[in-house]
């Protein structure tokens, strides 16, 4: 290990955009030992962390029966510099337990820095334990966890001749970071939205779109599937008759990008395609579980089917490696050394010498993993 890795060991899993930032956190750390930083930093400001990233809930604005808007003042070492599209991760204190979801930011980056604060917006999922606490149990002032903005499910710049956007339900969320970058930068394209949702009442964003579709920014259709049954590729092309040659983004359920995945991949323009598949959401509870060891921390958690590894070891303070939380970005994938593990969003089971990640799998069973 360099020196320069042993100075910033204090706080060498927390979540930053630039390394200068964990310098910072890292001189602080080792100026206050014994006590921890934030037993100093929490007094003046409770946003103030050397360890992580911390945010204050401003507001909470419901946009849908079953969605809000919530507006986060991040704390100290934050970067407004992410792009539209990316997605945000959050912890929220729920019963004294701390559980991570990730959530599009639908700030556009310039507006966000001005303001010095962020926003996601969130649909409560009936089988969602979190969301439905975000969207109906979160209070304003709540001291929230934040990781840092990533994905690239993001924004060219300069735009593209063309863009077309086909997003279904929640999935416009990433979209709307984008059309408000779009608007703010004065920006102007050939863009075309379809967005497909049950009804008029569940539509985020209505009079937003409308007043894009009305100063020409936007070509902006919508389809209500409650009577007008699922969207299909003739109804898009339909709507927008050269969408194989424009550069396309498109979010939402995993049968709605199923089929633009097909007609892109049938129609030979599979390179202009780019896709944002959201993790399944679990319940508070599931089927199986068990005892997870961890083998080099020595120490174990009882969990259930639904508990993702990754939060079974940080509630027995196991030191578990992170990135995204939400089974892209690889940072938190460990060997199986005993026992099964499944995959949360595929079913699939994996057994002893197979690395999983940690963010998206669960006990199926005693297992015990190398971390």
């Amino acid at each position: 290990m360099s020196w320069r890795d042993r100075f910033e060991e204090p706080v060498r899993d927390v979540a930053a955009r630039h390394r200068g930032t964990n310098w910072v956190r890292a001189a602080v750390a080792r100026i206050t030992t014994p006590l921890l930083p934030d037993d100093y930093l929490h007094l003046a400001n409770p946003l103030w962390s050397a360890r992580e990233l911390r945010g204050r809930v401003v507001s909470v604005r419901r946009e849908t029966a079953d969605s809000a808007t919530i507006e986060i003042k991040p704390g100290w070492g934050f970067s407004f510099d992410y792009q539209p599209g990316q997605y945000l991760g959050i912890g929220v204190d729920v019963g004294g337990r701390w559980i991570w979801r990730s959530y599009s930011l639908t700030s556009a980056p310039e507006r966000a820095e001005k303001t010095q604060t962020v926003s996601i917006t969130v649909k409560a999922m009936p089988e969602g334990f979190l969301s439905s606490h975000l969207v109906t149990g979160l209070k304003p002032g709540t001291i929230v966890r934040l990781a840092a903005p990533a994905g690239e499910f993001v924004l060219p710049d300069p735009l593209p001749g063309k863009l077309l956007f086909l997003t279904a339900g929640s999935g416009i969320t990433p979209i709307i970071s984008m059309l408000r970058t779009v608007a703010h930068r004065d920006q102007r394209s050939d863009i075309v939205l379809i967005h497909s949702a049950p009804t008029a009442q569940d539509v985020l964003f209505p009079d937003e779109l409308a007043d894009y579709a009305r100063d020409g920014l936007v070509d902006v259709h919508i389809h209500h599937t409650r009577t007008g049954g699922r969207l299909t590729a003739d109804e898009i092309t339909r709507l927008c008759g050269d969408w194989a040659q424009r550069e396309t983004w498109a979010c939402g359920p995993g049968g709605f990008l199923d089929l633009v995945s097909g007609m892109f991949d049938g129609a030979g323009a599979g390179e202009h395609l780019h896709l944002e598949r959201f993790a399944l959401e679990r319940g508070a509870a599931g089927e199986q579980g068990g005892t997870v060891t961890f083998a080099r921390s020595e120490k174990t958690a009882e969990v259930d089917g639904a508990t993702t590894l990754l939060e079974a070891g940080e509630a027995a303070g196991v030191l578990m490696p992170f990135g995204c939380r939400m089974g892209i970005c690889q940072s938190c994938v460990v060997p199986v050394e005993a026992g099964v593990v499944r995959d949360l969003r595929t079913g699939v089971e994996h057994v002893a010498g197979e690395r999983i990640q940690t963010c998206v799998s669960a006990a199926a069973g005693d297992c015990t993993l190398n971390v």
